[in-house]
């Protein structure tokens, strides 16, 4: 009998060819809708935030920076770990539910908050939230998403997202000005939407049946369809097995997410060293002379073109690559930032904050999409998970830096290292990360 043909490891199937008509599957669509709910919640607080943080609490933009960095570390450290558990479960839904479900409950109780480190302590749980759910809930878009439609899949969803954080500040500025509500009255109201969202991730999403990596001497399953397959079968399937010898079962291997995925991460990092939190901007557009009843309007102008673009980015990502897309993305951010430590004006804040909405159009679906592209099928919920923790890694120091930059020396000073980072991390895309085969 002749040996067995030796098998490399390879990536897991993907999705089947996408539908005529560039059409998302359901998965998307529904995740989309719950982004945009969950965002008009959190928007309705988060513009808000620097404005009762300095002028409620009196904190200042140290603690702005504390707040923010922490809050998105925090998240980041938990993505890794929810990927990674979702790759080894049947179903990711559940870690979605529950990251939605604390996120949705806790957001609201800012309205409560008499010291800075009860908004932090708000802030960490709602961020706890966005960590268990994040890295799954990516991985569930990717499992229901065709190679060639990813791009686009993650702009739609990204749109949905931002067309959600139009909605909270509109929110906001209806409630403080048509109705008269304080803030933590405003901050209260967040809690109905928030509650729409879990309610349509329980009835709404239903997962693509995927196999899982078996234990030594198991059969795999793959859930939805009752079917088992044998250890060394399934391990083909994923590509994550030593290779056996007749009818000995081994234990899956985790797959290796390569060299070039790795650096990818590496210059992720570099960049998110230099993107402090978006509160520096709301702060900087007070300091120009934006009206306190007018930063809810900017804030909602910013994601109207996140929106519009996202979409939009997405799908030229799958046409014309995706290293193209982030590395004008994140040179805009550059011009941006070095703009801002220039500007001297009202009118600047709103001409630059329509400007940084295109970078986020251009790069943050783009950015998911090649990490989809860079990661084994069996390795996506990890490989979000390490995406997302070097974003995480990077979002404390950063905050914290640019607010100690900004007091100590100046704003100018604090937005000129923003700058100079995006620069360097878009030099590294170009050189330490090679465009990847898609499909």
């Amino acid at each position: 009998m002749p040996p067995p043909p030796t098998r490399r490891p390879a990536r897991a199937p993907d999705p089947p060819a996408a539908p005529a008509g560039r059409r998302l599957g359901p998965t998307v669509l529904v995740l989309s809708a719950v982004s945009l709910l969950t965002d008009l919640s959190s928007e309705i607080i988060y513009p808000l935030l620097p404005l009762f943080l300095t002028g409620v609490l009196g904190a200042g933009a140290e603690a702005l920076g504390v707040i923010e960095g922490a809050a998105e570390t925090t998240a980041a450290l938990l993505k890794l770990a929810s990927g990674w558990w979702s790759d080894r479960v049947a179903r990711r839904k559940p870690l979605v539910l529950a990251g939605y479900g604390l996120a949705s409950a806790v957001r609201p109780l800012v309205a409560f908050a008499t010291v800075a480190w009860h908004v932090l302590a708000v802030r960490v749980l709602d961020r706890v939230g966005k960590g268990v759910r994040s890295a799954p809930r990516d991985a569930l878009i990717a499992d229901a998403t065709a190679p060639a439609l990813r791009g686009r899949a993650f702009g739609v969803h990204r749109a949905a997202d931002h067309l959600g954080a139009v909605a909270g500040p509109l929110v906001a500025y209806a409630l403080l000005e048509w109705l008269g509500l304080s803030l933590r009255t405003v901050f209260l109201w967040a809690a109905v939407p928030g509650a729409a969202a879990v309610l349509l991730v329980w009835l709404g999403v239903r997962e693509t049946p995927r196999a899982v990596p078996p234990r030594a001497g198991q059969a795999a399953t793959v859930p939805g369809t009752g079917a088992t397959t044998s250890a060394a079968a399934s391990a083909a399937a994923s590509a994550t097995t030593h290779a056996t010898t007749p009818g000995l079962a081994r234990r899956a291997d985790p797959p290796r997410l390569g060299g070039a995925f790795w650096r990818y991460l590496a210059v992720v990092l570099v960049f998110t060293l230099g993107n402090a939190t978006d509160a520096f901007l709301l702060l900087r557009a007070s300091q120009l002379g934006v009206a306190v009843a007018l930063v809810p309007l900017l804030w909602a102008m910013l994601h109207v073109v996140k929106s519009a673009s996202s979409a939009i980015g997405g799908d030229l990502s799958d046409r014309l690559g995706r290293r193209p897309l982030i590395v004008v993305g994140w040179l805009i951010y550059a011009l941006v930032y070095y703009l801002f430590a220039r500007a001297s004006a009202p009118w600047h804040a709103w001409a630059l904050f329509a400007t940084y909405g295109l970078y986020f159009g251009l790069t943050e679906g783009t950015e998911k999409a090649l990490v989809a592209d860079l990661a084994p099928a069996a390795a996506r919920g990890t490989a979000f998970g390490w995406y997302n923790l070097a974003i995480g890694i990077g979002a404390l120091p950063a905050s914290v830096l640019f607010g100690v930059v900004w007091e100590r020396a100046s704003p100018a000073a604090a937005f000129g290292l923003g700058a100079g980072l995006a620069l360097t991390a878009a030099v590294g895309l170009l050189v330490l990360v090679p465009a990847p085969r898609r499909g």
